[in-house]
């Protein structure tokens, strides 16, 4: 009767290992594919960008496997220190003098120049921001439930953080990390009516941002419009061209045409259409089902976590990964505006792929724990 109490805890994170190990391979194999042709213009190897993948593939596996290997409670011991050293790394972009350390790119300064790695502070500030939240519910118990001393205090240290990413620019980071700290307060137990009244207040915010910056406006315009505006939603038309003319088995691994100049950064902000148009509805398919089992599989680790801390922080890194992903998809299927989210351990970029496998990682040890107190029973 004990091997059947502990069997499935094993079953889980060996599934949610395989399917993470799936959509690398895939996300390297969809990068290539997307990729060649660009870095054969721009004068490299056609598998740059794939290996540039691959080695963030190699690093993110050692973070997985420290993750999976180092008992989850360190990080409700380091939640503080890993919140301030996420303010520190957000704030040093506005430092002047230092345009050296922080690269402008593509008109934005969101990046940190380490020698081998160009990182996005705001990447890793997403899991202190989790860990934080996870550790403060768990400690404040049903006070959650009270606005002043359960909601606010989140508010108070999320809100600027908040605030230092949407300055970078990087509108949609910085609300998905409002929404990960969200819906742990959510499964903590925090009252609606408070995030009613959170939504309201966050109106006038998200409407000046969002109609004071030209290409934000631009973006809500080819969103909102039924009509051909030509440069303004040239993106997402070419988005549901490569989508479309996939049709049910795609036209071939790395035969497709969108991404000849067609549409911009194919193997990033638009790498699940590029997959619709070459691997078809059946490639579509695969990665959803993908994605769903992963996410299935973190919701279900979190259901059963050794304790509060524990299924919270779980919660929150399955709801980090898996709303940046649905959030990617619905932006190719032009179902919300156009925002530069990647979509997790597929996307070229590997600020992103390092934090999805670590936190893949952590929610393997939490899973491992609940394994470690069944024996122990």
């Amino acid at each position: 009767m004990r091997g059947r109490a502990i069997e499935p805890h094993l079953w889980e994170s060996r599934l949610l290992a395989a399917v993470t190990a799936a959509l690398l391979a895939f996300g390297v194999a969809a990068v290539y594919g997307a990729s060649s042709i660009v870095a054969v213009q721009n004068e490299q190897p056609g598998s740059y960008f794939a290996l540039r993948q691959l080695t963030g593939a190699v690093v993110g596996g050692l973070l997985l496997l420290f993750g999976a290997r180092v008992d989850y409670q360190l990080w409700r011991r380091l939640a503080w220190p890993m919140l301030i050293a996420s303010f520190v790394a957000l704030l040093l972009p506005f430092i002047p003098g230092l345009r050296g350390l922080t690269p402008e790119i593509n008109g934005a300064r969101r990046w940190l120049d380490v020698g081998l790695f160009q990182i996005q502070p705001s990447e890793f500030a997403k899991f202190a921001v989790a860990a934080w939240t996870a550790m403060l519910a768990a400690k404040k118990g049903e006070q959650i439930r009270e606005f002043k001393k359960g909601v606010l205090p989140v508010i108070v240290m999320i809100g600027p953080l908040c605030a230092l990413i949407l300055f970078q620019p990087n509108l949609s980071t910085a609300a998905l990390t409002a929404l990960v700290a969200g819906v742990i307060l959510f499964a903590a137990g925090a009252r609606i009516g408070h995030f009613l009244v959170l939504g309201v207040a966050a109106i006038p915010i998200l409407w000046r941002e969002l109609t004071q910056v030209q290409y934000r406006v631009a973006r809500m315009t080819a969103f909102l419009s039924e009509g051909d505006l030509g440069a303004t939603s040239w993106q997402i038309r070419q988005s549901l061209v490569g989508i479309g003319s996939g049709r049910f088995f795609g036209v071939g691994f790395g035969e497709g045409t969108q991404k000849l100049g067609y549409l911009p950064y194919a193997y990033s902000d638009f790498i699940f259409s590029t997959i619709g148009e070459e691997w078809g509805f059946l490639g579509v398919a695969f990665v959803v089902t993908l994605f769903a089992l992963w996410m299935w599989m973190g919701f279900r680790i979190a259901r059963s976590a050794p304790d509060q801390f524990g299924m919270l922080l779980v919660t929150g890194l399955t709801a980090m990964v898996g709303l940046t992903a649905v959030l990617h998809m619905a932006v190719t299927l032009d179902l919300v505006p156009t925002t530069g989210l990647p979509l997790p351990f597929i996307s070229y970029g590997r600020s992103n792929l390092l934090v999805s496998l670590f936190a893949t990682g952590v929610i393997v040890n939490v899973a491992r724990q609940r394994f470690q107190v069944g024996r122990g029973r």
